[in-house]
């Protein structure tokens, strides 16, 4: 067990019937690689091998500019693709290998980009997450009813409820599409880049909510972005890829050095650790003109 994990177990102890002793493994990446195919015999893109693990409440980042295999990462994390070598497993069980019903019971998705494919209220919106556990030419229930509207109170929108999706704003949307993912029930939750839209109030309330809801709910969530003093705040672990490769797995202070992120982010950056030991990234001016200054 890595410091960062040992920290993480200490923080967070397991809750009671949670069936999860403090030093279990929730979620599993092991070795888990993957290459798209191109027409000719070298891959357009490969993730190279890469392995973290995580627990219940816990909140993993995983970090790095664009094309660096966040998405794909998180797509095998979600198990909508099978790893070319290697494993990814929640509650031990292959997620590429569950099927759809299962998987979308267990896992929650929320994407970049969620179209209106039909005018709907937010609470008509939250209740499609009720999906994969309606048999088939049924209607929602009392208890559908009842898990959609806790989905709401739990992210705050309970006064959007009757509000049309396509009239509220972008930090209010999230906070329905959140409540989506939550009426699945599930025990992992993943965001992909879900501040993208969103201004820095709005950023730091979601975050926060994540936060608190893996605290609450037991979850264990994994976001990709690319705001690095967020993640710094708020995460346990942080998972950092430039092209395609896994440089560093481990809490924000083990990951953030100045070195390794001007490496990956090619701009001049200044690390500073505060005092509760989180570290907070600064970019710098044109160091030649300070150097001359």
């Amino acid at each position: 067990m890595s410091a960062a994990q040992a920290t993480a177990s200490r923080a967070h102890p397991a809750g009671e019937g949670a069936g999860w002793g403090p030093g279990e493994v929730r979620l599993n990446v092991e070795q888990a690689s993957y290459a798209y195919a191109g027409e000719r015999e070298a891959p357009l893109f490969t993730l190279e091998a890469t392995s973290f693990q995580a627990r219940q409440r816990e909140l993993v980042a995983i970090l790095g500019p664009n094309a660096s295999g966040k998405s794909t990462l998180l797509r095998l994390i979600s198990g909508t693709l099978a790893p070319l070598s290697g494993r990814v497993e929640l509650d031990g069980a292959e997620t590429s290998r569950l099927d759809p019903r299962t998987r979308a019971q267990r896992i929650a998705v929320v994407q970049q980009e969620s179209p209106l494919l039909f005018p709907a209220r937010a609470w008509e919106y939250v209740l499609q997450g009720r999906h994969p556990y309606r048999r088939a030419l049924r209607f929602e229930t009392a208890e559908d009813l009842a898990i959609a509207n806790n989905a709401l109170a739990q992210v705050g929108a309970e006064a959007l409820q009757d509000r049309w999706m396509d009239k509220i704003s972008g930090g209010e949307k999230q906070r329905v599409i959140l409540a989506r993912a939550l009426a699945q029930q599930p025990v992992l939750l993943l965001l992909d880049e879900p501040t993208l839209h969103l201004d820095i109030g709005a950023q730091v309330e979601l975050l926060q909510r994540l936060r608190q809801l893996a605290e609450e709910n037991r979850y264990t969530v994994v976001v990709v972005t690319h705001e690095l003093n967020l993640a710094a705040e708020f995460a346990d672990q942080v998972v950092l890829l430039h092209r395609g490769r896994s440089l560093r797995v481990g809490s924000p202070a083990e990951v953030y050095r100045q070195d390794l992120l001007e490496q990956v982010f090619e701009a001049p950056l200044e690390v500073e650790i505060g005092p509760a030991g989180r570290p907070r990234v600064i970019v710098q001016g044109n160091r030649s003109e300070d150097a001359g200054a």
